[in-house]
């Protein structure tokens, strides 16, 4: 039997940190189980406190291929840098200037809903060129 994975961040709001990661990868937030019309109701019938509500998120892809994204709330935030990071593809078939321009707008789209923008790598012999980023928590990921 193949093995299913998910990505999970530790993040201090679950919640804003997943709809930060929708907009970036264009998934959309799991729907609740059968049987409930809204997580509220869900949450609800399972009996979760409104304090606890935003301890968890999960993300989907909508066309059912991609990772599951999930967010898990910790007390504590991010200390050091990632020993992993994700790629966001931004600019596949683009080179050079193209490519660096397409980077940069999706950039400012990003930074205007909540990413830092930390460092740019021109292009050069083995690398097409990229930007680091942060998401709203510090979590390092490339536009690449």
């Amino acid at each position: 039997m193949a093995a299913t994975m998910q990505i999970t961040f530790d993040a201090v709001d679950p919640g804003r940190l997943a709809r930060f990661w929708a907009e970036v990868v264009g998934y959309v937030l799991e729907p609740p189980p059968a049987g409930f019309a809204t997580w509220d109701e869900a949450l609800d019938a399972w009996g979760v406190p409104v304090e606890n509500r935003n301890d968890r998120s999960a993300l989907a892809d909508p066309d059912g291929a991609g990772i599951r994204l999930f967010f898990q709330k910790v007390p504590e935030p991010k200390t050091s840098k990632n020993r992993l990071h994700i790629d966001v593809r931004a600019a596949i078939g683009l080179e050079s200037a193209p490519r660096m321009a397409e980077l940069e707008r999706r950039a400012a789209e990003l930074v205007a809903i909540g990413a830092t923008r930390v460092q740019r790598f021109e292009p050069d012999a083995i690398d097409a060129g990229h930007l680091v980023m942060q998401d709203p928590e510090g979590n390092e990921f490339c536009l690449d």
